[in-house]
């Protein structure tokens, strides 16, 4: 069983294929075989390389909560590249993973050839209160019902039904993955992960200093999301938008070949550095005009 170890915490992983590397990071409610659609169409070109956060068997899953955070997730990140012995990798991440994503860009520009960030920006409100008693609410539900029984509402929630009413067949197998994973990883994933990261609205220092070509993917169902992926659109000025049209949260599970095709034309052209920086000259005060000067 290929692991990588990041102090004392083990990560399982797995890696498809031959090529430029390409790193998935998974969301809370899936693992890497989350990302079974996009391991078998992109292994045919790059090396993928998928992975089980820490606290998502057969990666450890350690009882303190301690161990849990947003900074560890970026370190596992790093850590699995390092393993590889992998210089620079394409990072693609949905919703906890997409935040790794993002903030290891921003802390580790010099390892990405690209980021596509998807689904991110769950709790990014002015007042995160009650995102982080929501956060609480559910850690505590997962650890007290157990996370078989708790499954039955978590995946029904308002950014998952899309998912339930365009795939049955794969809203059942997403919803037994997740039935079927570790009460403490989760509850630990939620109140040290989740509840505890920061918001995108506060990162906006951090993201205009990005120069790495981004591609943000997000539901039009998924409304947590929407307004932050517009706050990253505006603040990196590498990146590009795409809003899937009635999808919630799992974008990669409910459209796949979507998906996977807007990620595969975002690649070539980073590859074949086609992927522009944003025109100072599309920013105006003005909806018809430009702004005075911007054109001399």
């Amino acid at each position: 069983m290929p692991l990588v170890n990041n102090g004392d915490i083990s990560l399982y992983y797995e890696t498809n294929g031959d090529g430029i590397p390409l790193l998935f990071v998974h969301e809370f409610a899936g693992e890497l075989t989350s990302w079974e659609n996009q391991v078998e169409y992109f292994s045919k070109q790059y090396q993928v390389i998928t992975y089980n956060a820490r606290g998502y068997p057969p990666s450890n899953v350690p009882e303190a909560k301690e161990s849990y955070s947003q900074e560890y997730a970026v370190e596992d990140i790093l850590n699995i590249l390092n393993e590889l012995n992998i210089d620079k990798a394409h990072i693609v991440g949905l919703s906890m993973g997409g935040y790794a994503t993002l903030l290891f860009g921003i802390k580790h520009p010099e390892r990405c050839h690209s980021l596509t960030i998807a689904g991110v920006g769950y709790g990014s409100t002015a007042d995160r209160s009650d995102f982080e008693k929501d956060a609480e609410k559910v850690a505590n539900r997962i650890l007290e019902e157990g996370i078989d029984k708790f499954g039955d509402i978590y995946t029904v929630s308002a950014t998952r039904v899309q998912l339930q009413n365009k795939n049955p067949n794969a809203w059942k197998k997403f919803t037994l993955l997740f039935k079927n994973s570790s009460s403490l990883g989760h509850a630990n994933t939620m109140l040290g992960v989740q509840r505890n990261r920061p918001s995108i609205l506060s990162l906006e220092t951090e993201m205009k200093q990005i120069n790495i070509q981004t591609l943000i993917i997000t539901g039009d169902e998924d409304e947590p999301c929407l307004e932050p992926s517009l706050f990253m659109k505006r603040c990196i000025k590498t990146a590009g938008l795409f809003i899937v049209p009635n999808t919630g949260h799992t974008v990669n599970l409910e459209e796949p070949q979507l998906f996977n095709q807007m990620i595969h034309n975002f690649l070539k052209q980073v590859e074949n550095k086609k992927w522009p920086i944003r025109d100072p000259r599309s920013w105006s005060k003005s909806a018809l005009l430009p702004d005075e000067g911007q054109n001399e």
